[in-house]
């Protein structure tokens, strides 16, 4: 059996070229490779970033709803009285009305929206109407109290409920104003905000 014949220059440089490009080949699955694992941890270290910034947004958004004061009230004849709830311990309270009726701040320590701060004012803008009248009272609410011991404030415009109505006496007609509650209007609010809104609300005379 005779040898093989060697190979020629042009076999040597095509098996050259084939090694070459299996060398070329393997660098670059090598380097996908590496590429392929760089995106892998970016990603599982961005997601991981992600439910962090998640979990942090949620626990600020439970603590800011925890150490909220939503204000409540009662009815005690025809006081509006403040409330607290399970986790805030109440502080003074400042009620500032509109400007028109003369009253100026009231502030209280005992939680209360006294009848008798306005009573006096509404009987006297509904004097010239008819004998029974009902209608609303913007005022500005400001709650101090406390999240732990940490002091917080409130503030909100809130419409007190009022009738007025003629009252028939032994010897004399007068009027009375009764105030069936109170309710949340817009949270936040000015001076300015419940004066225009007494413009809108306030008795036809």
């Amino acid at each position: 059996m005779s040898d093989p014949l060697p190979p020629t220059p042009a076999e040597r440089a095509e098996a050259a070229a084939t090694r070459r490009r299996w060398l070329n080949l393997g660098e670059f699955v090598a380097v996908a490779g590496l590429i392929i694992a760089a995106i892998s941890l970016w990603l599982s270290w961005h997601d991981r970033k992600a439910d962090e910034a998640d979990k942090q947004a949620t626990q600020a958004a439970e603590a800011k709803d925890r150490s909220r004061y939503d204000v409540r009230w009662k009815m005690r004849g025809k006081d509006v009285v403040l409330t607290a709830d399970d986790r805030h311990q109440l502080g003074d309270i400042s009620v500032t009305f509109p400007t028109d009726l003369g009253i100026g701040t009231q502030t209280s320590a005992t939680q209360t929206i006294a009848g008798d701060w306005y009573r006096g004012a509404l009987l006297k803008a509904t004097k010239d109407g008819p004998g029974r009248q009902t209608g609303k009272l913007p005022i500005l609410l400001t709650v101090n109290y406390m999240d732990g011991d940490k002091p917080m404030s409130t503030t909100g415009v809130f419409d007190i409920v009022w009738e007025a109505h003629g009252v028939l006496g032994t010897f004399v007609r007068g009027r009375d104003l009764n105030v069936s509650g109170m309710r949340l209007h817009e949270r936040g609010g000015s001076q300015t905000r419940i004066d225009a809104l007494w413009k809108t609300d306030k008795p036809a005379s």
